[in-house]
């Protein structure tokens, strides 16, 4: 038993030291998965998509038949009161139970209502007279049947309008989730370039100190045989202290970058990462007239200004109709019966027509309709300017785009070529380096032109990529695999 409690504890112990060792290592891809899942901003904004699609369902289901019951079992009431026909006090005491069942219909089109109610009920009502103790008892059931029609006249239809509003609340919701996961997208690429950009120039910078220690000891060994000066031993300590410090910069760096990556992944801080990519940019040929034209076709932030031109000139009717003429009919036909015996309701039932005709009719309102429409004119005004504002702010934006991308395709061959020559110059110069031809001084700025170009080589790759991306979210157009992209998906 204690032996079985020791492997037990050696397991858990294994188990957490391994854990707390563990590395999680991330695709591009598999950083936007998790985002997807995890990020705060993210969340919010599907979250505010889900509600006003929840409030657009609410509004549809309205406009179906809505049954109600209202059921009141047991009523007791008693009072006094004075008869002024008689000139006699009397107390009353009433019993009532009744229930009511309704049917309504609300109507699209015209914005009026159907209705159809039903009030059936049993009273006993008594009276008791102070002066000759007359007493008088009624029971009776009752039931009424009634049909009624309410319809607004010379009016907006507001039950439409309101459907709209909804319409075009959730699809502007939907088209905020699918800005913000673009611009997700765009965020974690930048951040994921940012942590294996620091994980190369780690790389690099260890890569210095190896060759600075090695050259430390060909200079250690030529000053210990009396090759070189002892001077040249105290530059190539500087130049090892220096790549030393680098490494330690560049970590720091490093640990920075993954903790900003973290941050907007929704991933704990304490968990260690490592990023893997493929930077190897292939320089391709866009079409100018055809990106302009994806993304005047395809950006959700003209249909967004579209919807706000749209809700402008619905505000417009909304205004308008504020101190407005306008008429209301209301039709209802019922049938009413009651009787001692229930099988007898409706033996001599009466009849219950209704027809009201009622007009709101504005006189005098001092100009206050005439500012709002103004003041609402300018909004739609104001709407229209900004969808052709921003029709143009896309088109500028692709065509600066495909001009940076142009200009990353050169500075990536050139970069190539540096990397190369550096690589070449490094090689010769070390070697003239331990024929005691250069100084520690001149192999270190040689170094640092190697691990410079090296850099940049893998910058302008990034850079590149990073257009390349930013293209596709002017567009919605993936050039690279020749596809149109869908921002959202089905939820």
């Amino acid at each position: 038993m204690l032996f079985l409690k020791l492997v037990c504890i050696v397991f858990f112990l294994a188990a957490a030291t391994f854990s707390s060792y563990a590395q999680m290592t991330l695709t591009i891809d598999m950083a936007l998965d998790i985002a997807e899942e995890n990020n705060p901003q993210l969340q919010s904004s599907k979250l505010s998509f889900e509600r006003t699609q929840f409030l657009l369902e609410a509004e549809r289901a309205s406009l179906k038949s809505q049954f109600s019951l209202n059921v009141s079992p047991f009523t007791y009431s008693q009072t006094r009161s004075f008869d002024q026909r008689f000139s006699d006090w009397y107390t009353n005491r009433n019993y009532v139970s009744e229930g009511t069942f309704r049917i309504q219909q609300p109507i699209l089109v015209t914005d009026g209502t159907l209705s159809l109610t039903n009030r059936f009920g049993w009273q006993s009502n008594e009276s008791v007279f102070d002066e000759d103790s007359r007493r008088t008892l009624n029971e009776r059931f009752s039931n009424n049947l009634s049909i009624r029609f309410d319809q607004p006249l010379f009016t907006y239809n507001r039950r439409k309008m309101q459907l709209e509003r909804l319409e075009y609340d959730h699809e502007n919701s939907r088209i905020s989730y699918a800005l913000q996961r673009l611009n997700t997208e765009s965020r974690i690429t930048s951040q994921f370039y940012q942590v294996f950009m620091a994980q190369n120039n780690l790389a690099i910078s260890r890569e210095e100190f190896e060759n600075a220690k090695i050259n430390h000891g060909i200079i250690r060994d030529k000053v210990d045989l009396g090759l070189s000066p002892r001077e040249e031993l105290f530059q190539a300590e500087l130049n090892l202290a220096s790549a030393e410090s680098s490494v330690e910069s560049t970590i720091v760096s490093l640990e920075n970058a993954k903790d900003a990556l973290k941050q907007t992944l929704g991933i704990l801080i304490g968990e260690d990462i490592s990023v893997v990519a493929d930077i190897v940019a292939i320089p391709m040929i866009v079409d100018p007239e055809k990106a302009i034209q994806s993304g005047l076709s395809s950006r959700m932030e003209l249909r967004q200004r579209e919807i706000n031109i749209e809700l402008a000139e619905l505000g417009m009717i909304t205004t308008r109709a504020q101190n407005e003429f306008r008429g209301d009919l209301s039709i209802s036909y019922g049938i009413t019966g009651d009787h001692q015996n229930f099988g007898s309701i409706y033996h001599s039932p009466t009849q219950s027509p209704r027809l009201t005709v009622g007009f709101n009719v504005p006189i005098f309102d001092w100009g206050e309709n005439r500012a709002r429409v103004r003041a609402q004119r300018a909004t739609q005004t104001i709407a229209q300017l900004d969808y052709e504002n921003t029709r143009i702010d896309i088109e500028l934006n692709i065509r600066q785009t495909l001009r940076s991308l142009n200009n990353l395709r050169m500075q990536i061959s050139i970069a190539e070529k540096n990397v190369e020559n550096a690589q070449l110059t490094y090689e010769l110069n070390q070697i003239r380096y331990r024929e005691g031809d250069l100084t520690g001084l001149q192999m270190s700025q040689y170094q640092v032109q190697l691990s410079n170009a090296r850099t940049n080589y893998v910058r302008a790759q990034i850079n590149y990529k990073t257009e390349l991306l930013n293209l596709k979210i002017l567009t919605l157009y993936d050039f690279e695999n020749d596809v149109p992209i869908v921002p959202v998906r089905e939820l």
